[in-house]
């Protein structure tokens, strides 16, 4: 990893400005132009350096809702059902687990009601039940891992 990019990485953790050229206003912070750090970005996403970038929104502030769901499928069908399952826009995330439980995912709608028609949905389209495990309780952890 270059150095330029450890300094994107810890620069541009817990922060990104909000404003009208955002790339150029952070680019500006560490001394590099603004296509050099987009040019950056890319490079670190392409070689799996980051896995995404981009903000985080909380949903349910913004009128939506988030849940998070599971599936006991059958193992011949796995590849069959996560298909089907990613096939939902709302699907934000759809990871296996070694667990009765062997797929879990995460569903993200615009209004609270549309939870249980994704659902409802998923069910239909799989023949498999899907667990709603909505949480009772929400707890901030800000993470940042100096590079």
């Amino acid at each position: 990893m270059l150095d330029v990019d450890r300094q994107i990485i810890n620069a541009l953790q817990g922060g990104f400005p909000i404003s009208e050229r955002p790339y150029a206003e952070a680019a500006e912070k560490l001394g590099l132009s603004e296509d050099a750090l987009i040019a950056r970005l890319a490079q670190l996403l392409e070689d799996k350096m980051l896995s995404r970038f981009g903000p985080m929104y909380n949903s349910e502030k913004m009128g939506g809702a988030v849940t998070l769901a599971a599936i006991a499928v059958p193992k011949a069908r796995f590849k069959e059902v996560t298909g089907i399952v990613n096939s939902f826009a709302e699907v934000a995330h759809n990871y296996q687990r070694e667990h009765k439980l062997n797929m879990w995912f995460v569903i993200a709608a615009e209004e609270p009601g549309e939870i249980a028609e994704v659902i409802e949905k998923i069910e239909a389209a799989t023949g498999l039940e899907v667990f709603n495990m909505p949480k009772s309780e929400e707890y901030f952890l800000e993470m940042k891992l100096a590079i």
